[in-house]
């Protein structure tokens, strides 16, 4: 009997050992017979006039053996109406593709239409390539207010990633000179404005010459920096006023020449020219003049761009004339209230959207999964170089670099490969990898010392900016307007016109009756409508 139920239980055994390899074999096969995710991507292509990646593109290979994705490309329209024209087309019939890269003056309409899938759950499904493409700012720029069962909820319906280099200029300051006249790095605007004094009146560089200045700069006038232009945005940052627009929040948004602060960075401003501690010749420079100045020694602090200041052949004249001279980049002056700013930005963003289509088959997953991928070493190289050893190989650094390869035809900055490398804005996020080549470390000629070009660029963009989002697309003023604000705030600074708060008020009526009022008011809608300011 006891022989008989272990019999029995042995069998059991068998029978449900079997059964389950029975069991995994079926859902093995099952696996093995998943259907492949199809997924229709439009992109923007890294060169319009090259043709699309090749249909055996490794890519794709790849793409369909690791992730189980047929990967269908479409490249859309060169210029940025034709785009538009494709995509709104697309959403009439409701036939948008799976994911799509779209401009910022569609993207609403296809949220208002309800035609895209809402992406916050993606940026945690693709947590490497959300750590590199997608900050605050990012997702910000494409959330949408929207009614979901009778209530108000925000969501980012598109993925948008940063073009642009930013930040790329910084607050310079002669190094050589403070430590010759014993001083500290200022940090507030007394402090930089003593600075400025002593570099001018105490011989900074010990050539017994009256011919040195605290300060330089020039005009440099445009239609997000008017009035005294971004070489004196530091100046005005320290006042909360850097650049033509505040674009902040909906409280705060206008002119910035239309706020009360704007009056109290004048009118420190006003006392560095009546002190006299500012090249002189700020309103004659142009851009070369101001660039040859610092190289011979005129003043000690300024504002200047990254690559104009440090590489090799902008720096080799201020090098071979000041051997021993040296720049330290710093932060920005901090105001009376405790604001600092090197000026305004304006990132601007690539984005993809997700059809609300893909989302309805279930693909966004899929999608996730192939940004994820593309942001993976293996993806970032492919499409941003192509193949290592064909297209490319790297430098003792990690640097892809086109030297040394077998058939440099190949090489990816030739026309031969731009196929290869179409999406790479897709990956693209200005890492150092992408700037060391552009901005390598060298030793200068003279002084022999090591300039670290790529080290320079981040240290300006790590100091105290103020985002602006949106002020290169804000509506310009007409010609007379224009004219009168630029002439007026220069007229305080030359005798023209005393700076009291009496007279700063009558101007600033005079502007808003010239059509001032207007332009604000008219650009603050615009603001709102392009979801700048919210």
């Amino acid at each position: 009997m006891r022989n008989m139920v272990k019999n029995l239980a042995l069998a059991a055994m068998v029978l449900s050992i079997a059964s389950l390899e029975f069991s995994c074999k079926k859902d093995g096969e099952a696996k093995a017979s998943d259907k492949p995710v199809d997924i229709d991507l439009w992109y923007g292509a890294a060169v319009t006039e090259a043709g699309p990646p090749p249909e055996d593109w490794i890519v794709k290979q790849i793409v369909k053996e690791k992730l189980n994705i047929n990967l269908s490309l479409s490249a859309l329209p060169s210029s940025e109406n034709d785009q538009d024209q494709k995509i709104n087309a697309a959403g009439a019939a409701n036939t948008l593709p799976d994911i799509f890269m779209v401009s910022n003056k569609v993207l609403p309409r296809l949220v208002e239409n309800q035609l895209l899938a809402s992406v916050d759950d993606m940026y945690d499904m693709m947590p490497n390539r959300t750590s590199k493409l997608y900050d605050a700012d990012a997702k910000a720029f494409t959330t949408f207010t929207v009614t979901e069962k009778g209530k108000s909820v925000q969501h980012s319906f598109g993925l948008a990633q940063p073009g642009s280099i930013v930040r790329n200029e910084g607050v310079l300051i002669r190094k050589d000179w403070l430590d010759k006249l014993g001083l500290q790095v200022p940090k507030t605007t007394d402090e930089f404005l003593e600075v400025m004094k002593a570099f001018t009146f105490k011989d900074p560089d010990g050539n017994g010459k009256d011919d040195t200045y605290g300060l330089g700069g020039y005009l440099e006038v445009s239609a997000t920096n008017e009035g005294l232009g971004r070489r004196f945005d530091p100046i005005m940052g320290a006042f909360g006023v850097a650049g033509t627009w505040n674009l902040s929040s909906a409280e705060t948004a206008g002119l910035n020449v239309l706020k009360p602060e704007y009056f109290d960075a004048m009118s420190f401003f006003k006392q560095i020219v009546d002190a006299q501690v500012i090249d002189p010749n700020w309103l004659a420079y142009k851009k070369d003049d101001f660039r040859a100045a610092w190289k011979q020694g005129k003043f000690g602090i300024m504002r200047e761009q990254n690559a104009a200041y440090s590489s090799k052949s902008n720096y080799a004249p201020f090098d071979k004339n000041f051997p021993d001279g040296e720049w330290l980049i710093i932060d920005p002056p901090v105001g009376p209230t405790g604001k600092s700013s090197v000026g305004t930005y304006s990132q601007s963003y690539r984005i993809y959207a997700v059809s609300k289509k893909a989302a309805d088959a279930g693909k966004k997953e899929a999608i996730a999964k192939l940004l994820e991928w593309m942001s993976s070493d293996e993806g970032y190289y492919l499409l941003g170089w192509g193949e290592e050893g064909k297209n490319y190989v790297k430098n003792a650094d990690g640097i892809p670099t086109a030297e040394g390869l077998a058939d440099p035809s190949q090489a990816y900055t030739q026309s031969a490969a731009q196929p290869l490398t179409q999406l790479r804005n897709m990956v693209y996020y200005n890492s150092d990898i992408e700037l060391a080549s552009r901005y390598p470390n060298y030793i200068t000629d003279v002084s022999k010392k090591e300039i670290h070009g790529l080290e320079v660029l981040r240290t300006m963009q790590s100091k105290p900016w103020t985002a602006c989002i949106g002020q290169d697309k804000m509506p310009q003023p007409g010609a007379d307007l224009d004219r009168f604000y630029n002439q007026g705030i220069i007229e305080f600074f030359t005798g023209t016109r005393a700076l009291t708060k009496e007279n700063w008020d009558a101007w600033i009526e005079e502007f808003k009756k010239q059509g001032g009022e207007d332009w604000n008011n008219n650009a603050i809608n615009l603001a709102k409508e392009n979801r700048y300011i919210k």
